[in-house]
């Protein structure tokens, strides 16, 4: 058994992202092809193929209805079989991962016959879409925004509140300051008036002073 292995890293923030993957190959009747995808849990993956049967009259491929494609998906690790299933050589299959890890997705034939020499060309497209809706959780996720919201609201409020605070406590200091500077002018005039009367009464004293000393 042939077996082609490409991998889709899917992150966590990129989940809603579809991821398609196209190719086509050559199958023999008796073979069965394998490929290996890493998905993530709880994803949805959806694939189509198409197989053409060689036709050694027409010397081509073509559509043989009789061709039936055989489909199984299963998880490597634990070796469940998410899916097994049957359909026309033009046909779509769907599953959803259920835990997280390498998928094997094998195709084969209903031909069974080791002297078949029938030649299959088979394309394939796989398309790994988003993974399924976790009610729960998002409201969970939901309620601890809302949570860490009202938290941010409330520093917010806070940091407001001390603000406010600090902006009254400098109004405050600069009325003082504006009073203290007024009363320590006020006081410097009233030095400078008291040292006048001061000088202009001496100025009399000494005046009567040698006045009378004549």
């Amino acid at each position: 058994m042939f077996t082609f292995r490409f991998s889709v890293l899917l992150p966590l923030f990129l989940l809603l992202i579809t991821t398609v993957n196209a190719l086509h190959f050559y199958l023999d009747a008796n073979e069965k092809r394998c490929f290996v995808e890493e998905l993530p849990s709880d994803t949805v993956v959806e694939g189509h193929y198409r197989a053409l049967e060689w036709t050694d009259s027409t010397q081509e491929y073509a559509i043989n209805e009789e061709l039936g494609i055989l489909v199984e998906v299963e998880e490597m690790e634990t070796s469940h079989v998410v899916t097994k299933t049957r359909g026309p050589p033009d046909g779509r299959f769907t599953f959803t991962s259920h835990e997280s890890g390498d998928h094997s997705i094998c195709l084969s034939t209903n031909y069974t016959s080791w002297w078949s020499s029938t030649h299959i060309k088979l394309y394939l497209d796989i398309v790994v879409g988003s993974t399924k809706p976790d009610i729960e959780g998002d409201r969970t996720h939901i309620g601890e925004l809302s949570s860490k919201l009202r938290d941010l609201n409330q520093k917010l409020e806070d940091i407001r509140r001390e603000q406010q605070y600090q902006r009254e406590r400098e109004a405050d200091f600069r009325d003082l300051s504006e009073t203290t500077n007024s009363k320590a002018v006020w006081y410097s005039v009233l030095q400078i008036g008291v040292l006048l009367a001061t000088c202009t009464w001496q100025l009399r004293h000494l005046k009567r002073f040698f006045a009378d000393k004549r």
